[in-house]
């Protein structure tokens, strides 16, 4: 007599976890659908440049970058998953940043050498400032009375909007005779090409190596690429990782030296990332959670005196970011903020967000709130991935409601994008080889069909 295996059913764990990530993959693309289609259906201006959530153009175009980018993809799309998996770490790490620059140039050169260096050069941009500052503690001491639109010799829209350590970047890169478009550009791509490499080390000594693999081709190669190429927010996102990975690395550490030392890397870095963008404070949910993860406090002394220290230097030259910030938002809703519907961006921005980071940020966010729900059933690597990536998500959501975000999100938030992609890491193996491919694909047709400005 023969008998029949019936296949247990699955339990309610089990079908959630297989529908989380469609829930998020669907969320994610319709946010997208809606946010094009709807201004055009309703003639709803939303007082973005032509393609809305997107500050782009409709621009369908092939470029020197086009083959080398494809290549790239198919390639990635091929052996990249399974790379990240099995090779040696050290090789993981250097990788990481070789394939994610190349990624980051590629896309960049569809529009030639001008995709890299003609973006920094415009009139908004810091750079052509950066090359008439002369003296730099006169220009802090000035930096505040420019913001307002009405001010005589009022700053450009890049400089008002963030504070003057993102202008002193692009000072000492002119200091160096590196003050070209194409100079600038390069270094501003080399810099964002390390973030992946600094995601990695942190969930390593976080103990979450094998999460880690299961994530590095998402933080590696995706349309982020096409924002943080070209754009000093890419340089941001670079100097929050390293600050956060630093202080992964002080809360680990088994003497109090290194545990004072790294503290000290990480609050410099990260009281300079306060320096370069109004809406990094955001990145303190990302440095509790580390905290939270490592079940060390220690660091925290350390960390808050060295990151005061370099807010208040600035102050010191003349330069108040308490002061700036309530002239910053009087700016802000002075320009054309005032005309951007809110009912629109409160979830456009999403929209934009999800453009940037992939459609598959969904199913990351997804999964990590799905898991989330039973945290301390989790093993450690799957944990950190879990609150990285819900606190990435509870920043950006924070910016969101705040409304001084409202468009151009899919630059602003780059800083954030690399945690929240963490979630990929929670899904299945065939999950995330379709939902990589499928990453790679979107970015080609992203880059290839909009023109950004950035």
């Amino acid at each position: 007599m023969i008998t029949e295996t019936v296949p247990a059913s699955p339990t309610p764990a089990t079908r959630s976890r297989r529908l989380a990530p469609w829930i998020g993959l669907v969320i994610a693309l319709m946010l997208i659908g809606l946010a094009i289609s709807i201004p055009v259906l309703l003639g709803w201006s939303v007082h973005v440049m032509s393609f809305p959530p997107l500050h782009a153009e409709w621009m369908p175009r092939l470029g020197p970058g086009t083959l080398p980018a494809v290549v790239l993809a198919v390639l990635a799309a091929v052996w990249g998953v399974d790379l990240a998996a099995r090779a040696p770490w050290r090789a993981l790490v250097a990788g990481s940043f070789v394939a994610g620059a190349a990624w980051l140039a590629s896309l960049a050169t569809v529009d030639g050498l001008d995709g890299i260096g003609v973006i920094l050069d415009t009139q908004y941009e810091y750079l052509d400032t950066a090359r008439t500052v002369t003296d730099f503690p006169a220009t802090l001491r000035e930096y505040v009375s420019r913001i307002p639109l009405d001010s005589d010799d009022n700053w450009p829209v890049h400089l008002a909007g963030h504070p003057p350590g993102a202008l002193l970047f692009f000072v000492v890169l002119v200091q160096l005779g590196l003050g070209g478009g194409l100079a600038a550009g390069f270094v501003v791509l080399l810099v964002a090409a390390t973030t992946p490499v600094a995601v990695l080390l942190l969930l390593r000594r976080l103990g979450a190596e094998e999460w880690a693999r299961r994530a590095a081709p998402f933080l590696v190669m995706g349309s982020a690429a096409i924002w943080m190429a070209v754009s000093a927010d890419g340089v941001f996102g670079a100097v929050a990782a390293w600050g956060l990975c630093a202080l992964a690395y002080s809360a680990t550490a088994e003497r109090w030296r290194a545990t004072a030392g790294w503290g000290i890397a990480a609050g410099l870095l990260l009281g300079s990332c306060v320096m370069l963008s109004y809406g990094l404070p955001l990145l303190g949910i990302l440095a509790l959670a580390v905290l939270y993860l490592t079940r060390n406090w220690r660091p925290l002394p350390w960390v808050v005196a060295a990151a005061v220290t370099v807010v208040l230097t600035f102050a010191a030259f003349g330069f108040a970011w308490w002061e700036a910030y309530p002239v910053l938002v009087e700016r802000y809703w002075d320009g054309v903020a005032s005309r951007r519907p809110f009912t629109y961006w409160v979830w456009g921005n999403l929209a934009a967000l999800a453009v940037s980071a992939g459609p598959m940020v969904g199913a990351a966010i997804a999964m990590a709130v799905q898991r989330g729900i039973r945290l301390r059933d989790l093993v450690t690597g799957e944990r950190a991935i879990v609150l990285l990536a819900l606190a990435g998500t509870l920043a950006v959501l924070a910016a969101d409601l705040s409304q001084m975000s409202k468009a151009e999100v899919e630059r602003i938030w780059l800083p954030f994008v690399p945690w929240m992609l963490l979630g990929t890491a929670l899904l299945t193996a065939r999950w995330r080889r379709i939902g990589f491919a499928g990453q790679l694909g979107f970015a080609l047709v992203v880059q290839h069909l909009l023109f950004t400005g950035w």
